[in-house]
């Protein structure tokens, strides 16, 4: 069985969401202020492909529990949870780093924007790694609801 396509198309999505996240970086500690515009706004609409690719998956397929062996299922679950979290605090990050940069709140945004690439790093690492416990690794497992994946009922 290959990898499936939608979970690998999000998941492509959310690292290169990562890396131009990165370069961004690499442009504002050059100064390159409407490079680096850009470049925050290419990993912006990154990330929300991401997204759209995984809530659709979601909404009309369901998510994939984990098929790994029984004794690690507790570990992955709590893994799973902690990249959740991550991710839902990225996208608020996110979201705030953008919009302070849009509004020239630079003060608020110079502050938010170290803070929100470290977690949307974490977040795109810790995404690869459920990626790979699912798909690559172990063979996933049952494809079903969010509640029923995340909890293992």
């Amino acid at each position: 069985m290959g990898v499936p396509i939608l979970p690998t198309l999000s998941t492509t999505f959310i690292v290169l969401s990562a890396i131009f996240v990165a370069i961004g970086w690499a442009q504002i500690k050059k100064k390159k202020i409407d490079s680096h515009m850009r470049t925050m706004t290419t990993a912006g609409i990154l990330a929300l492909i991401f997204f759209l690719i995984y809530a659709s998956r979601t909404i009309f397929v369901g998510n994939t529990s984990f098929g790994g062996p029984a004794e690690l299922e507790i570990y992955y679950t709590i893994f799973l949870i902690f990249h959740i979290t991550l991710a839902t605090v990225g996208a608020v990050f996110g979201i705030i780093s953008l919009t302070t940069g849009y509004k020239e709140n630079y003060k608020l945004h110079r502050k938010m924007g170290p803070i929100t690439s470290i977690v949307w790093f974490s977040t795109a690492i810790t995404g690869v790694a459920v990626y790979l416990l699912l798909y690559v690794i172990y063979e996933g497992g049952e494809t079903t609801s969010v509640i029923k994946a995340i909890l293992g009922t």
